[in-house]
């Protein structure tokens, strides 16, 4: 089974599209070769982990009822200098929901769930960082 197509464009430059026609870019700095033209490879792992876990938020958000006008979801990656270069050592996530009334009781379960049980990209994240996650309400729309 096929769930993506992953194409090299030239340079350090590939495109991933899904089986329904959807396209991401990935591309390296020009330092490293490339066009600086798309996404890291590791911006991509923080991109999941934000819309992964963005998902399951929402989903719980609409199930009790709240109107979330608009949630920002802001992601920094620690990576190792000497182990690996490559993996990230801590993650933070910080939640900015907005909204007029949005119960704080039900925005921390929300956060909560899915940073305990539903985001699989957290779970894969999860023993390869520590990752700390912070949340708060913007009032308004």
């Amino acid at each position: 089974m096929i769930d993506v197509n992953v194409h090299w464009t030239g340079d350090m430059q590939f495109v991933g599209e899904s089986v329904d026609g959807h396209s991401l870019v990935m591309d390296a700095d020009q330092e490293h070769g490339g066009r600086s033209s798309g996404f890291r490879p590791m911006h991509l792992l923080l991109v999941a982990l934000g819309g992964c876990t963005g998902m399951d938020v929402i989903s719980i958000m609409k199930k009790k009822r709240q109107e979330v006008a608009a949630l920002t979801i802001n992601i920094g990656g620690e990576k190792r200098v000497i182990e690996d270069p490559h993996v990230f050592t801590r993650v933070s996530v910080e939640y900015v929901f907005k909204g007029d009334k949005l119960s704080k009781a039900v925005v921390e379960r929300a956060v909560k769930l899915s940073e305990e049980k539903y985001c699989s990209v957290m779970a894969t994240l999860r023993p390869l960082a520590k990752i700390e996650i912070s949340w708060r309400i913007s009032e308004g729309t």
